[in-house]
């Protein structure tokens, strides 16, 4: 019982970090639409620059500079992998917010966490339960409606999905600290940033050659909008269960849903409140089934702890029957 109430006030604690992540995540579309005067590629190429100058600073107060020069040339190529993905991914947002299609990228990250599951059994040799197959069917019912009646395919909210999908995989298999991995793609990509940037200069275009303090400004807050969510997720995952975690993920969309449709007036239509739906009773079969697994799962290894107690053995023989239990409850469950 101990435990458990101690679980939740840990869960607690984090909330809020995972509130403001996601939040900031959700409410970001406001912050691009404003700095809509420049293009796309400005846009992100200040969002590196800027993260860049950041990021190395949170490195030096967090004492890590160390972990970042030793880090091993195999991962560093794995991060520009995964930086180029991630720039993908920023480049498609910022472009779809530019061009009224604010409603795109909120379905590209509902559909993100079923994209999750699908690379995980193509790549980690994962397999799909039987409600997580129905979930992932579903969403392609969705995607299949929005093809029909549209006649093309939704590849924002795909390319979305795709790239951070591939995003996550990579930085899974690396294992690397979200600020140092961070930190190292974005300053792979800073000369690429900065060469756009001086070219925009010599040419004559951008922010930079208008010399406008206000605009440049409002760019060097992209370094802020990228960097501050992005801590407070990593103290959330610190602070509660990833099961828990998931569940705010959908904040960020459904925010960004609600600015597209009230704020930014962007048009429903009623195919996409059909696709909508399906994506959301996929996803409410993906999170309830993963809720029933996890609950399952706690009570049948506390039924096995309870039932080794009763036999008097000892706490070190208690810990390794319980440990042995849980591996083979969550084999059963697979």
């Amino acid at each position: 019982m101990s435990d458990n109430r101690a679980g939740g006030q840990f869960a607690g604690s984090g909330a809020p970090y995972a509130l403001a992540a996601y939040g900031i995540w959700g409410i970001a579309p406001v912050y691009f639409k404003l700095v809509g005067f420049a293009t796309p590629f400005e846009i992100i190429a200040h969002r590196i620059v800027w993260s860049v100058l950041i990021l190395l600073g949170v490195v030096l107060v967090r004492r890590q500079f160390y972990a970042l020069r030793h880090l091993p040339w195999s991962r560093i190529g794995w991060l520009g992998v995964s930086g180029a993905l991630i720039s993908i991914n920023w480049c498609v947002f910022v472009w779809a917010l530019l061009n009224e299609r604010m409603l795109e990228t909120s379905l590209g990250y509902y559909i993100n966490p079923l994209v999750n599951v699908l690379l995980g059994m193509l790549f980690l040799g994962e397999r799909l339960r039987i409600w997580q197959t129905v979930a992932v069917l579903l969403a392609g019912a969705g995607v299949l409606n929005e093809v029909v009646s549209l006649g093309s395919l939704p590849w924002v909210g795909l390319t979305l999905a795709g790239t951070f999908g591939l995003y996550g995989l990579v930085r899974k298999k690396l294992a690397v600290d979200s600020i140092i991995g961070l930190g190292v793609e974005t300053s792979l990509l800073l000369p690429l940033a900065l060469g756009y940037l001086v070219l925009q200069a010599f040419t004559g275009e951008g922010t930079l050659f208008r010399a406008m303090p206000a605009e440049i400004g409002l760019l060097g807050l992209g370094g802020l909008i990228t960097v501050i969510p992005l801590a407070c997720f990593a103290a959330a995952a610190m602070r509660m269960p990833l099961v828990v975690l998931g569940f705010f993920q959908y904040l960020a969309p459904t925010l960004t849903l609600l600015l597209a449709v009230f704020v930014y007036h962007e048009p429903f239509r009623p195919s996409q409140a059909v696709t909508f739906a399906c994506i959301w009773l996929a996803l409410l079969l993906f999170s309830g089934e993963g809720l029933y697994r996890q609950f399952r799962l706690r009570r049948r290894t506390q039924a096995i702890a309870g039932s080794v107690c009763l036999k008097g053995e000892e706490s070190d023989e208690v810990d390794a029957k319980q440990m042995r239990g849980k591996a083979m409850i969550e084999r059963e469950m697979r």
